[in-house]
């Protein structure tokens, strides 16, 4: 017996050990896996090759400006100007909206109105960069290295089609994710500050901020009017003129606040500068417009407070490396 008792408890011991001495499993990623088409599988050429296409300025009508001309990394893959401005000029009456996370959408726009990936790419391609595609393709097919590419990818030349799905394959990589909440989500709990920790306490609560923008994404997709067109001479019809639904009237997308910290000036028209101004707004219940969504309401936040939920979205800002591909 006395020998039976010795054995089992080195069987523990070595149990122990060997539990001990075994890694860690890998931490859960921050985001969901990216949704993929069934036409467009993700494969590491592909990716590369969009990569090359986003940087290059051959696709824009004048030869001049690429995809990042409205989409710099540094700036949360927006331009930081309160407007968008196309290549040939004319002003837009939206800011650009960010690319990061953009695989994770069901509709593309402040509005909505493209319902693909490829249509978002293919209508900003033709109307803000004043791209031809058929013009861009027989210019891609021209160069050797382009034509090879697209013929190891796709097996065909380059096509409007092709480029925009190589595009498409590069954005779905664009993700913000393994912020410094999403460390201490997970443990590591100096990853933040205390105001960041309040500050999550008072977006989950009091501040209602959580009805709208929903992890992990912080954001539910949908489309609400915030009262920001009240009082402007055209109110921007946003939504409405896409359902024409009268209860659209001037509703936009709930943008992402993954990496929010970095992505101004704010909302659909760019008019507030700092993300402090865009939180007191929201806090505030907004402009009496009579189409305004009944979440919008005061919260009663205090100054303190208000400072505490923009350390909290500080914290979503993820760090990626960008290294920018070599044109050919």
């Amino acid at each position: 017996m006395k020998h039976l008792f010795i054995a089992a408890c080195a069987a523990l011991v070595l149990a122990a050990c060997v539990t001990a001495d075994a890694p860690a499993p890998p931490p859960a990623p921050a985001m969901p896996p990216v949704p993929v088409p069934a036409d467009n599988p993700q494969t590491p050429d592909k990716i590369a090759l969009g990569k090359q296409l986003f940087f290059d300025p051959r696709l824009s009508g004048d030869g001049k400006s690429s995809c990042e001309a409205c989409h710099y990394r540094h700036l949360g893959w927006t331009d930081a100007e309160r407007l968008s401005r196309r290549v040939d000029g004319a002003l837009n009456t939206r800011h650009t909206p960010t690319l990061y996370n953009i695989a994770y959408l069901s509709s593309w726009y402040w509005d909505g109105r493209a319902t693909t990936l490829d249509g978002q790419i293919l209508a900003a391609w033709r109307n803000q960069m004043s791209g031809d595609p058929a013009r861009a393709a027989a210019m891609l097919n021209a160069v050797p290295e382009y034509a090879a590419s697209f013929q190891r990818v796709f097996g065909a030349p380059a096509s409007g089609e092709t480029i925009v799905k190589a595009l498409a394959s590069y954005l779905r990589t664009l993700v913000s994710g393994e912020s410094p909440w999403d460390r201490y989500e997970r443990g590591d709990k100096a990853a933040v500050s205390a105001d960041a920790v309040r500050g999550h306490a008072l977006f989950t609560g009091k501040g209602l901020c959580i009805a709208c923008h929903t992890p992990p994404t912080y954001t539910n997709g949908a489309f609400y009017n915030i009262g920001l067109e009240h009082g402007k001479p055209k109110p921007d019809p946003g939504r409405g003129a896409i359902s024409r639904d009268a209860r659209d009237t001037s509703a936009f997308k709930v943008p992402t606040l993954r990496s929010v910290a970095i992505s101004g000036p704010y909302f659909h028209d760019g008019s507030v500068a700092s993300l402090e101004e865009a939180v007191r707004y929201m806090a505030s219940g907004g402009r009496p417009d009579p189409n305004k969504s009944e979440l919008m309401m005061q919260t009663g936040l205090t100054d303190a407070e208000i400072g505490q939920v923009v350390a909290f979205l500080r914290t979503l800002t993820s760090v990626e490396r960008l290294v920018k591909p070599r044109v050919p």
